[in-house]
């Protein structure tokens, strides 16, 4: 069964917002979500910890209810080997290779089967991603009617998806009332048009992780985790992921440390219970570092959560997004953010945050990416400029507040069309 996420009560009301944003946002999004006070709005996801969807869901609940949406969210359930064959699909969406059986296929929907049990319709359902997607066909074939809209949300870059998989995935969320896609190009073949929506993600200013930090508090995680804030520090927040190329930012911290000394490199990642192959890729990763100990490689297990990260970001000079697929990549924003510069990967969604030469540098290589950090390391005023660019282009374009409009100008038009029919 479907498990709902408990939110602690909330103080995020959208009045906090309004030393973040610009003039004018906050009255126009109580005034688009007017004629949406009182209905019922569910998201379902795979995870409430670990990885960018999580950390969205977490501001969209609690603002969705202070504009007077019944807002709920849950996560799908499923064993280990379940996550073990979506992890295979979320890679093979972004192009790896895999030999599907009819065994993992079974398994997905089934464990689906076992989640759409004791269904409550609501209004508007948001499904994110592929782990929950067979739901809406599995309640149709059960010889149910479910009730109100249903949405599809594809955080993947699916521009290099592996065909058999799309193939698996299209017939369930093609029947979808609509979609939300982070760029056009990722949308695929099949799916239909209308009601098709393009919606990068977005921060939350206010959330632990993003919200502001005395010099102070800074400090004492420095110190707690054993990093030299009195030397240059580069960092990369991503969970332990072949995709964001753990390997490679070592390999460019090993070249910047041939022009810079001095610099300590921090990996910051989670191991979220959805991603079965996070131990393997720490594993990779620890080996490759060796026994250079101005490399940290700390996680979750470390009690690392959302007040190191907004730490280490705000404690480097550089933020590092090296990324080889990515569906967007929230840490660019939250390090942008922060007014620091980042360098990223020319991937997926990094490039609509990192405008290549303003906010930070885009990337093709490990030594490329090297190049970049080192450069930035060694001109302060470079780096200042460019910190200070890249902030102002996330208020205006990656905001939650933003990416909370979608969602409301999404729900409007599927209302609009219901009462056309």
């Amino acid at each position: 069964m479907l498990t709902t996420v408990h939110l602690p009560p909330q103080h995020n009301h959208l009045e906090r917002y309004r030393e973040s944003v610009r003039e004018g946002v906050i009255e126009q999004l109580r005034e688009e979500a007017r004629d949406l006070v009182g209905a019922s709005v569910l998201h379902v996801n795979a995870t409430a910890y670990g990885g960018g969807v999580a950390e969205i869901l977490n501001s969209m609940v609690p603002l969705m209810r202070d504009l007077g949406i019944l807002a709920d969210w849950k996560v799908i359930s499923g064993t280990d080997e379940f996550f073990g064959v979506t992890k295979a699909m979320h890679n093979a969406l972004q192009g790896k290779p895999h030999d599907w059986t009819a065994h993992e296929r079974d398994l997905w929907v089934e464990t689906n089967r076992q989640n759409a049990a004791e269904w409550d319709d609501y209004d508007y359902i948001f499904i994110h991603d592929p782990q929950p997607a067979p739901l809406l066909a599995i309640l149709k074939s059960d010889g149910a009617k479910p009730q109100g809209r249903w949405i599809w949300r594809c955080h993947i870059d699916l521009t290099n998806a592996q065909p058999e998989a799309w193939d698996l995935l299209r017939p369930f969320v093609s029947e979808y009332d609509g979609s939300i896609w982070t760029m056009q190009q990722y949308v695929r073949e099949g799916m239909p048009t209308s009601n098709l929506m393009i919606a990068p993600p977005a921060i939350d200013p206010l959330a632990i992780k993003n919200a502001d930090m005395s010099p102070e508090e800074v400090s004492a995680v420095l110190r707690r985790y054993g990093v030299d804030e009195n030397r240059p520090i580069i960092t990369q927040v991503s969970r332990f992921d072949p995709w964001k190329d753990p390997l490679g930012v070592i390999d460019a911290y090993r070249i910047v440390k041939r022009e810079v000394p001095g610099v300590q490199l921090v990996l910051v990642g989670s191991m979220a219970n959805d991603d079965p192959e996070g131990w393997e890729w720490w594993e990779k990763v620890a080996r490759h570092a060796g026994e250079d100990w101005d490399i940290k490689i700390l996680s979750n297990l470390n009690g690392v959560g959302n007040p190191e990260v907004n730490a280490f970001q705000r404690a480097s000079q550089v933020v590092i997004q090296k990324s080889t697929r990515e569906g967007f990549g929230l840490v660019v924003a939250e390090g942008l953010w922060k007014g620091r510069p980042v360098v990223g990967g020319n991937v997926g969604g990094i490039p609509l945050q990192i405008r290549d030469g303003q906010d930070g540098f885009l990337v093709d290589s490990a030594e490329e990416c090297g190049r970049r950090v080192a450069e930035l390391l060694c001109n302060e005023e470079t780096r200042t400029r460019m910190g200070s660019t890249g902030r102002e282009h996330v208020r205006d374009h990656f905001l939650i507040t933003r990416y909370l409009n979608d969602y409301i100008r999404m729900m409007r038009q599927l209302a609009g069309d219901s009462a056309a029919a």
